[in-house]
């Protein structure tokens, strides 16, 4: 099945099963108001919300509306956590290797992975607001899945069957904050803003063979500007599956219902294959010419993030933002 979140409702949105088409939807009150409502009683609300899904993509549903992207908020508008991983290698060896740096060992034994910011994700079609364009606007296209509530200290094993459901996100970042903020030890703050994730969430099983040992074996396509940017394949080079993402981040702390646990920006060995942010574009030029060649975004710049399945059809449909300058 496959679900989203109407602007209506409050902060939190109003609840939505979506088709497979990506035309219809049915609120769903009487079984959750909103999506974190499901996902904290998902054993019960899952069932229920699934045999709405099933009528719905039969044309049982009377009351079915048509789906408007731009009336979408983020599925989880907030969720309790948000936890960024980097298990595409290829991305962190380029922008060591642009440097100078080595990777080291650990991490290819040992996930990378940060807090990133919950309290607010951007609609889908929301505009991404910056104060200046001196701080190195970047996107990150990225997967993520949402987990239902997850046991401290689980295995990679187990913490799969928690993986309850599916999506893309727009990981934004500040490039030329990072390096300051890294430079104190402490990680990242003003360098992530508020992300957007796709407008609808499916579950593992929508996405059939695509879902293989919690790895999403699709490309991810990405378009800047209008103009092809990368669609490197999700399913390829990824060190770290979802699985022991998960895992990892539960190592010492249970995760709430609702959690959300990002793959890292997207990136294989074959370069071919293009990139999903600009700031991996620029090492590889660093690498090949000694300086990079392509600006961070500026305003008025556009970014379309979107996955598709066999056939062509979008899976969860497309992240379409603007850069716009903050308002003040």
């Amino acid at each position: 099945m496959k679900l989203a979140s109407l602007k209506t409702g409050g902060r939190d949105g109003t609840l939505i099963v979506v088709n497979r088409a990506l035309t219809q939807f049915v609120a769903v009150p009487d079984i959750a108001e909103t999506l974190q409502e499901a996902l904290d009683d998902w054993a019960l609300a899952a069932p229920r919300l699934n045999s709405i899904s099933e009528a719905l993509n039969l044309g049982h549903c009377e009351d079915a509306q048509r789906l408007d992207f731009t009336a979408l908020a983020s599925p989880l508008p907030r969720a309790y956590e948000f936890v960024d991983g980097s298990a595409y290698l290829p991305h962190v060896e380029r922008v060591r290797r642009a440097r100078g740096a080595e990777v080291p060992a650990s991490f290819y034994e040992d996930p990378l992975m940060y807090q990133a910011v919950s309290a607010g994700f951007l609609g889908p079609r929301d505009p991404v607001a910056v104060v200046s364009e001196d701080y190195g606007i970047d996107f990150e296209a990225e997967v993520v899945v949402i987990t239902d509530d997850v046991p401290m200290a689980v295995s990679a094993g187990q913490a799969a069957d928690h993986i309850q459901l599916v999506g893309l996100i727009n990981d934004v970042s500040l490039r030329n904050l990072i390096p300051g903020e890294l430079a104190k030890g402490f990680g990242f703050l003003q360098s992530k803003p508020r992300s957007a994730l796709s407008p609808v969430l499916a579950t593992p099983d929508e996405l059939g063979d695509a879902w293989q040992d919690s790895v999403v074996h699709r490309p991810l396509h990405s378009w800047l500007n209008g103009e092809r940017f990368g669609e490197p394949e999700a399913g390829v080079d990824m060190q770290f599956n979802f699985a022991e993402l998960v895992a990892h981040a539960a190592r010492t702390r249970p995760l709430a219902a609702g959690t959300i646990v990002g793959s890292g920006t997207v990136a294989n060995e074959d370069e071919g294959k293009g990139a999903s942010c600009l700031a991996e574009l620029r090492m590889l030029e660093i690498i090949a010419g000694g300086k990079p060649q392509t600006p961070f975004m500026s305003f008025g710049d556009s970014i379309r993030i979107e996955m598709f399945d066999n056939e062509g059809e979008s899976i969860f449909g497309a992240i379409e933002q603007v850069i716009e300058p903050h308002a003040g």
